[in-house]
């Protein structure tokens, strides 16, 4: 009689030397940065070249992200579920790319397009790696130019792009481009960003297949679980320092952009720190609604990273391993989760925003000497689109504008800066005036509109542009009705404003009219009119000093 065959243990593999680790997150992330660098370089359109509306990622074949550049959070947040889209309906050979923007397939809204390239080593039949990026495109079409318009339903805002490849075996597929290019009003651009995208991927396979090259397979493997489970180490350790117990917060979006109904985002946080678990519950939160302002769930958990990735030290790593201690609840078609086809557009832009507003209110209550008070609450979105004359080809601007950072536990908030889950830059004087007929007739600070405290929330900024052809003038903002809360009995930042100034000249005057704007709408402005835009403060922290 034989004796059974019996397998030898299984040895575990040795922990990571700390150096080796500290040595491979900082390579990973370079190779983020390095794709951003790469597609800034290579744009076509202000959007990312100059404001940097970009964001890149590295994952590993589970589709878990290992690094994130220092890019857009409301990107990052929420594009592991992009690429999981991506991996789910294709069967992805070597040389191929997909390209998607669907919100309800990971995305965020439809002017955020992602690419998602898997990086095959030698010999393999499945991919060892997935790097992906994802761009705002100044317009994906729909009824408004820039896609950002007070849309009724997602079909409204632009063209809709499932999880398909845009490249094939190393070759672009002509048909899927040029599907996309004649669904947009700026196809040159859009051909030009789209190239960028897809330069900036392989930069990060390069350097992924350099990096494996170097380690090893089996060495990357236990980098790649040691740094997942060092993020997932950091996140508990800060929640074992909170509270138990129950914190809840709501705040308001002002309106939907159809009625002037406010609609509300309710959140509360449970802190196990026994467990070192935190469950986040949106369980109040307002139906989806008709208007833009719809958040799908994506951009909500997105918002959930962003807070607990502040918790940590810069230098943490920001992988997968910071969300294993959360449990996420929201309700399936409400404005925190929304189905199709409720349009999304300022939902990534807007209710994110106010999202982190209640997040960080209810963290304020458990921890307040960590948290500060609300910064502008809204990104104040601009898009002008028409004819330019120098050319007579169509034009889409877009742009993002900053407002007061609110005032932290020791210190004043930063005036005119772009805050929580948006990270861009402005368009330069000279870059916007010479992409479109526009010129920037006044920019700076709105002194006043930080809310007074101890320490005193930043200022808002003044911006005027004056049309220099007939175009159409779309405006999606935030915080006219509810001013961003100070904290600790700091007080209010103020609201945002805009108005249109039109020049009257008739034989006897040369005076003007004011036309105030709403928070959300879309105008037919004629050539020599002026957008004055005025965006909120932030609020104070502390009770002012007397």
């Amino acid at each position: 009689m034989t004796s059974p065959k019996i397998d030898p243990p299984k040895v575990d593999a040795p922990k990571p030397d700390p150096i080796d680790l500290a040595v491979f997150q900082s390579a990973v992330h370079s190779i983020a940065e390095e794709m951003g660098a790469a597609l800034r370089r290579t744009a076509l359109s202000p959007n990312i070249k100059e404001r940097r509306d970009y964001s890149c990622a590295i994952f590993d074949s589970a589709a878990r992200v290992i690094a994130m550049g220092d890019h857009m959070p409301v990107h990052l947040g929420s594009m592991p579920m992009s690429v999981q889209a991506a991996v789910n309906a294709i069967d992805f050979a070597p040389g191929d790319i997909a390209i998607l923007n669907d919100p309800y397939a990971g995305g965020t809204h439809l002017p955020d397009i992602t690419m998602v390239l898997p990086v095959f080593l030698s010999g393999a039949d499945r991919p060892a790696f997935y790097v992906s990026n994802r761009a705002h495109h100044a317009d994906v079409g729909g009824a408004f130019p820039g896609s950002m318009g007070p849309a009724r339903e997602i079909y409204q805002e632009g063209i809709r792009i499932p999880p398909v490849r845009i490249v094939r075996s190393g070759q672009l597929d002509r048909d899927i481009l040029d599907l996309i290019l004649l669904n947009v009003r700026t196809p040159q651009e859009r051909e030009g960003d789209l190239e960028s995208q897809i330069g900036a991927c392989r930069v990060g396979e390069q350097r992924m297949l350099e990096l494996a090259a170097r380690y090893g397979n089996q060495k990357m493997h236990a980098l790649i679980d040691e740094i997942l489970n060092y993020s997932e180490r950091l996140v508990r350790a800060e929640l074992r320092k909170m509270p138990a117990g129950s914190f809840t917060a709501e705040d308001w979006m002002d309106d939907d952009g159809v009625t002037d109904t406010p609609h509300k985002i309710a959140v509360e946080l449970q802190f196990n720190p026994e467990g070192a678990s935190l469950r986040v519950d949106f369980t109040g939160s307002s139906p989806q609604v008709a208007g833009s302002i719809n958040a799908v769930r994506a951009i909500t958990l997105s918002a959930c990273f962003y807070m607990l990735r502040c918790l940590l030290a810069e230098d943490a790593p920001a992988t997968a391993g910071i969300l294993r201690p959360l449990t996420l609840h929201t309700t399936p078609g409400t404005i925190v989760d929304a189905l199709p086809p409720a349009p999304v557009a300022g939902g990534n832009v807007e209710t994110s925003q106010r999202i982190v507003d209640v997040l960080l209110c209810a963290l304020a209550q458990a921890v307040p000497e960590r948290v500060p008070a609300a910064s502008a609450g809204t990104m104040s979105n601009l898009t002008i689109g028409g004819i330019d004359p120098r050319t007579g080809t169509p034009f889409t601007y877009y742009e993002t504008t900053a407002g007061g950072m609110g005032a932290r536990p020791s210190l004043d908030g930063i005036s005119g800066v772009q805050t929580h889950m948006t990270n861009s830059l402005n368009t330069p004087i000279e870059a916007l005036e010479y992409a479109y007929p526009l010129r920037l007739r006044r920019y700076g600070y709105r002194r006043g509109s930080g809310g007074a405290g101890q320490f005193r929330g930043g200022d808002g900024l003044i911006r005027e542009i004056e049309l220099l052809a007939d175009a159409q003038v779309t405006l999606l903002a935030e915080r006219r009705k509810f001013r961003p809360y100070g904290l600790e009995g700091g007080e209010e930042g103020g609201a945002g404003r805009a108005w249109t100034i039109t020049s009257r000249r008739p034989a006897t005057s040369d005076g003007t009219e004011e036309a105030e704007l709403p928070g959300k709408c879309t105008r037919m402005l004629s050539k020599g009119e002026i957008l004055h835009l005025e965006t909120p403060g932030g609020g104070g922290w502390g009770r002012p000093l007397t």
